[in-house]
C-alpha cells in the first residue's frame, strides 16, 4: 500500500513538474519534447487508474502522433519576436487558471455521495451490442455521435493542413520528396519493424471489442508504420489529388453515417443498431474508421505538398 501511494505521488509530482517546465520553456523543440514526456506520464497516470483504453489513446495520440506533428510544424514556422506580456495580464491569467484548477479539484476530491452514474444501466444493456468492452460499447452505442464527430474533426485538421499547399503544388505528394532508399539502418529498421507493427495495430483494433484497444489506438500504430516507411524511403505518400485516397479518407465517416441512417428503419432511430446485427455493424464501422484515421494521421504528419505534381524525385 505504501509503495503504491509513493508511486502515485511520484507520478503526480512528475506530471505537474513537466507541465510547468513545458509552459515555462521558451525553446520550441524543448517544449515539444516536454509535451511528449507529459503525454507519456499521463499514460502512466491513466494506467494507475485502470483506465487502460484512455492510457492507450494518450500514449498513441497524445504522446506519439501529436508530438511528431508539432515537430513538423515547428520546423515550418519562422522565428518571431513577441512583446513581453504585461504583468497584470499574467496575474489575471494565473488567477483564472487557479480558480479553474480549484474547481476541478473540488469536483474530484469532494464528490456527491453516492455519485450520479449511468454505469449500471449501461452494463445491463451492454449485452445487446455484443461487445465485451464497456468503453467500446459506450463510444459506439451511447455516445456514437460524439465518436463520429471526433473522426470528422481529425479529417478537418487534415483539410486545414492541405490548405497551406501552394497553388503550384496542389495535387502533388505531401511533404518534401524523399529519395527511395534500399540500404542503410533506417530502411533495415523499417523492413523489420513495419510487419510487426501492422500486426499489432490490427490486433489492437480487433481486440477492442472485448478488451482495452480500439480504432484510434490501432489506427495510430498503423499510421506510425506508414510514416516510418515514408521516412525510410521505402514508399512515398500518394498525391492528394487521387480519388482513391480521398475515398479512403472519407470511407469511415461515410460508413458511419450509412449505418446510422439504416438504423432509422431497422431500429427506430439514427445511430441505433438492430440487436441481431449490432456487433457486425459496429465492427464494420470500426474497420472503416481505422483505415480512414490511419490514412488521415499519416498524411497530417507528411504535411501539405511542397512540389508541383509530376516533379517529385
Amino acid at each position: 500500500m505504501m509503495l503504491d501511494l509513493a508511486l502515485d505521488l511520484l507520478i503526480t509530482a512528475l506530471v505537474i513538474g513537466v507541465a510547468l517546465w513545458t509552459i515555462r520553456t521558451r525553446d520550441d523543440f524543448a517544449a515539444i519534447v516536454g509535451f511528449v514526456a507529459y503525454g507519456l506520464l499521463l499514460t502512466l497516470a491513466w494506467a494507475r487508474l485502470a483506465a487502460y483504453d484512455v492510457a492507450l489513446t494518450e500514449a498513441a495520440i497524445g504522446g506519439g502522433v501529436t508530438g511528431v506533428i508539432l515537430l513538423r510544424a515547428s520546423v515550418r514556422l519562422k522565428p518571431v519576436t513577441t512583446a513581453r506580456t504585461p504583468i497584470g495580464v499574467r496575474v489575471l491569467v494565473g488567477l483564472l487558471c487557479a480558480v479553474i484548477s480549484a474547481g476541478l479539484a473540488a469536483v474530484v476530491l469532494l464528490p456527491v455521495s453516492p455519485p450520479p452514474s449511468l454505469a449500471a444501466d449501461v452494463r445491463s444493456h451492454l449485452a445487446s451490442t455484443g461487445l465485451g468492452n464497456p468503453i467500446a460499447g459506450v463510444l459506439m452505442a451511447y455516445r456514437a455521435l460524439d465518436t463520429f464527430l471526433e473522426t470528422v474533426v481529425v479529417l478537418l485538421a487534415l483539410f486545414g493542413a492541405w490548405s497551406l499547399t501552394p497553388d503550384r503544388a496542389w495535387g502533388g505528394r505531401p511533404g518534401a520528396p524523399i529519395p527511395t532508399a534500399s540500404f542503410g539502418p533506417l530502411p533495415l529498421f523499417g523492413r523489420l519493424l513495419i510487419p510487426i507493427g501492422v500486426v499489432i495495430g490490427i490486433y489492437i483494433v480487433w481486440v477492442g471489442a472485448d478488451a482495452p484497444g480500439g480504432k484510434f489506438q490501432g489506427a495510430t500504430i498503423l499510421a506510425a508504420m506508414w510514416i516510418l516507411a515514408m521516412m525510410a524511403g521505402l514508399t512515398e505518400a500518394p498525391p492528394i489529388g487521387r480519388w482513391r485516397l480521398r475515398l479512403l479518407l472519407a470511407a469511415g465517416p461515410i460508413v458511419f453515417v450509412a449505418v446510422g441512417v439504416a438504423g432509422i428503419p431497422l431500429a427506430g432511430s439514427f445511430l441505433a443498431y438492430p440487436e441481431a446485427l449490432a456487433k457486425p455493424l459496429i465492427l464494420l464501422i470500426e474497420v472503416a474508421l481505422t483505415l480512414s484515421i490511419a490514412a488521415t494521421l499519416g498524411l497530417l504528419v507528411a504535411g501539405p505538398p511542397e512540389t508541383a505534381p509530376g516533379t517529385e524525385l
